[in-house]
């Protein structure tokens, strides 16, 4: 018999909101969600200001669904509001 401890359920957390989404986002588009985050502040900062606006850009552009895209797109403006 072994006297190894064996290791327990992950006690953290799960994520809530938008970054519930992350791990799927990254799994389905093959890139790490501050990659995602970083184009739509660089769209954002080019003048595509409104949500729906960067929604519609990150799923006609970049193959995104619906709910992925405004994962990232509220996510993203929540850090540009919080910076200001």
């Amino acid at each position: 018999m072994s006297t190894q401890p064996t290791a327990g359920p992950d006690t953290s957390p799960a994520p809530k909101g938008p970054a519930s989404y992350f791990p799927s986002i990254e799994r389905n588009h093959g890139r790490p969600i501050e990659h995602w985050i970083g184009l739509v502040r660089e769209q954002h900062a080019a003048g595509t200001v409104k949500h729906g606006e960067l929604v519609t850009w990150l799923k006609t552009e970049h193959g995104f669904g619906h709910g992925h895209a405004t994962a990232v797109v509220a996510h993203t403006l929540g850090l540009i509001k919080a910076e200001a």
